[in-house]
């Protein structure tokens, strides 16, 4: 009996985080295990059958130039995701105590009510997307033939223990970056980029759904380190 619980400790110990491709997050950055570096922009939808046909025709000719311009692959991701009204619900329920007259104070509770109903009938999802921007060391031309393979051998440590590299790194992904709002936003396609807490937070809700749900990221500016 006590070998499955000693197999089972040993399965809850090992973190999923080494199975992560992910080395380190840190300067609104994610710093991938081969030394590559990523940047998630929020970006916004655009409902394209409302516009006319000039102005579709205008974000299609867009879209074609930001392809067209691009020297470096893109990913876009996404996420739908069950939205979680709770903290909504409780906002209304303070509006409710608060409420002095009788008649919104009843309406306040009918909305209530219909919300509540609403979401035990079926889920209501949120869609999300997300563009990921990346710069790998190894695709700079302007690095010498000697310094890119230096660095494509020992890739993770040459970005995690030299600050002077990552400053570096991330000046190039943040033109990169620049480029790709500008051409999105020429669509009509709104975009913001996730700082650290929120690339940690994306992370966290995507590996961890169900934990997520329940416990909530503590903030990285309230987290105190002791010494």
């Amino acid at each position: 009996m006590d070998k499955p619980d000693k197999l089972a400790k040993n399965k809850i110990s090992v973190s999923t985080q080494q199975y992560l491709n992910i080395n380190e997050i840190k300067g609104d950055s994610v710093i991938m295990r081969d030394g590559t570096m990523r940047a998630v922009l929020l970006a916004s939808s655009i409902n394209f059958a409302l516009k006319s046909e000039d102005e579709q025709n205008a974000v299609i000719e867009s879209y074609i130039r930001f392809l067209n311009n691009l020297t470096f692959s893109l990913q876009v991701v996404i996420q739908s995701r069950e939205l979680n009204i709770s903290s909504y619900l409780e906002y209304l329920k303070e509006k409710e105590k608060e409420q002095t007259n009788r008649l919104l104070k009843m309406q306040t509770g009918d909305y209530i009510d219909y919300i509540q109903e609403l979401t035990s009938i079926g889920k209501i999802m949120n869609k999300r997307f997300y563009v990921v921007v990346p710069y790998s060391p190894l695709s700079d031309k302007h690095k010498s033939t000697l310094g890119l393979l230096t660095e494509s051998l020992k890739p993770a440590t040459s970005v995690k223990l030299k600050d002077k590299k990552f400053l570096e790194y991330k000046e190039m992904l943040d033109r990169r970056v620049e480029s790709v709002v500008g051409s999105l936003e020429a669509m009509g396609v709104k975009t913001v980029r996730l700082d650290t807490q929120g690339l940690i937070e994306l992370y966290y809700n995507t590996y961890n759904p169900e934990t997520a749900k329940n416990q909530a990221l503590v903030d990285l500016n309230k987290l105190r380190v002791e010494r």
